[in-house]
């Protein structure tokens, strides 16, 4: 499992109007070129433009796998040019850090800061919008490529070119992918739902979703 990667990517972005609908959005993220503070709001002058959907302390940072994109260009060549690291709206960019080997609650430091996995990244249908594939976040969500939020554990700066480094492991052992599998299921396991439901390093809205369908499935057992 990777213990230590380099950060190749800091983004922050303003909020802006969408192209298209003019709906306010930051996802129009720019690189950063030199560290920035980053404490329980995020990282420093990055915003967004709905603060029910974003933002907050489970959702002060996201994180994207840099790799998933040679996936998705492949996928979809029209907008290949376009499919590089940033332009999902992540504030994150790395290779060697995956849902494969990422879980919830694991504990990186990241340049000087301390943030924790708090949940899998609901993808928005903005990214369907930004880069004009309709069924992009539908694709992300099936496939389980969706990168992650933190909340921040201690305030500090990170920059391009730091290194992120898990300095603990969460000890149940369900990675996201596992998480996405589940949720993806028609018909998960009892037993994996109550795990879910009942992880409390994972942000509450994940687990009422979890508890919601275990509910569902016990009633309809």
């Amino acid at each position: 499992m990777t213990e230590m990667v380099t950060i190749t990517g800091v983004y922050q972005g303003q909020v802006r109007p969408m192209d298209g609908d003019g709906r306010p959005t930051a996802i129009y993220k720019v690189p950063v070129r030199e560290a920035v503070a980053v404490d329980d709001a995020g990282i420093e002058d990055d915003h967004q433009g709905d603060a029910r959907a974003h933002g907050g302390p489970d959702r002060a940072l996201s994180h994207y796998p840099a790799e998933h994109y040679a996936i998705w260009a492949e996928l979809y060549p029209d907008a290949a040019s376009l499919l590089g690291p940033g332009v999902l709206g992540e504030n994150i960019s790395t290779n060697g850090l995956t849902e494969r080997n990422v879980r919830v609650g694991d504990v990186f430091r990241m340049g000087t800061a301390v943030v924790e996995v708090s949940q899998p990244r609901q993808p928005c249908w903005k990214i369907s919008q930004r880069l004009e594939i309709p069924d992009l976040a539908r694709e992300v969500a099936s496939t389980g490529r969706s990168g992650w939020l933190y909340r921040v554990l201690e305030p500090g700066y990170l920059g391009p070119g730091d290194v992120a480094e898990r300095v603990d492991t969460a000890a149940h052992g369900i990675t996201l992918a596992d998480m996405w599998a589940i949720h993806n299921s028609t018909r998960p396991s009892i037993e994996d739902l109550e795990a879910l439901a009942e992880l409390d390093v994972l942000a509450d809205s994940w687990r009422r979703r979890f508890a919601q369908r275990l509910d569902w499935l016990r009633r309809h057992a």
